[in-house]
């Protein structure tokens, strides 16, 4: 089962998720969502099974589904990032990426950590526009939110051990400050426990090998 990453910013200069205007500096949310749906349509054609489009620009779910649906995918399920946070867990993956933002940043479109309630919107948009999955992201410092979506969606939930999360592990691990294996273990079971019928992470392989 093949799930995509559908987002601008491994493509930009700039580092951010979607096209910016070049007077304002703002990122353009209507003309993204076109890129989006092109970029969407040529995952599908070439065999993704679920499009995972992570740029939290507005309405861009409903978008993909419509170009999906009218293209003969109507088999090719979204697993939309719903609450993606603008966190500070995202280091290492931009890094290694070199996807950091050139200038500004990505609160305009990420979420405001703060914010409890506007995941709860954000979620009924994705349901309602045709998203097969909600996801969270991060996850560790998000488990409310991850709870709060499981309580109030029948459709599954996804959350994102992302790459800051999951760097801290291994390094503590390597520096013998924690057994790696067994916190992995208990940190994706908390996870799971908070409501995520779906994790993903960078310790999976890890995590499949020891069960």
């Amino acid at each position: 089962y093949l799930i995509s990453d559908v987002a601008l910013d491994p493509y930009t200069t700039h580092g951010h998720d979607g096209l910016v205007c070049s007077e304002t500096g703002k990122v353009l949310n209507d003309e993204t969502i076109e890129v989006l749906v092109q970029m969407s349509l040529l995952q599908a054609k070439a065999g993704f099974d679920c499009i995972g489009p992570s740029d939290m620009m507005d309405g861009r779910v409903r978008r993909i589904r419509e170009a999906l649906d009218e293209n003969n995918y109507k088999d090719v399920s979204i697993i939309s990032y719903t609450a993606k946070y603008a966190s500070a867990f995202y280091g290492p993956f931009r890094d290694a990426l070199e996807s950091a933002p050139k200038s500004g940043d990505k609160k305009t479109y990420q979420m405001n950590p703060a914010n409890k309630r506007e995941a709860l919107l954000e979620a009924e948009l994705d349901y309602t526009e045709g998203a097969d999955f909600l996801m969270v992201k991060p996850a560790t410092v998000y488990l409310d939110i991850i709870h709060e979506l499981k309580q109030n969606f029948p459709i599954p939930i996804a959350a994102y051990h992302v790459s800051g999360e999951y760097a801290m592990l291994r390094a503590a691990g390597n520096n013998g400050w924690i057994d790696y294996q067994k916190c992995l273990n208990e940190t994706l079971l908390s996870i799971h426990r908070a409501g995520a019928d779906v994790v993903i992470t960078y310790g999976a392989k890890d995590y499949a090998s020891n069960q």
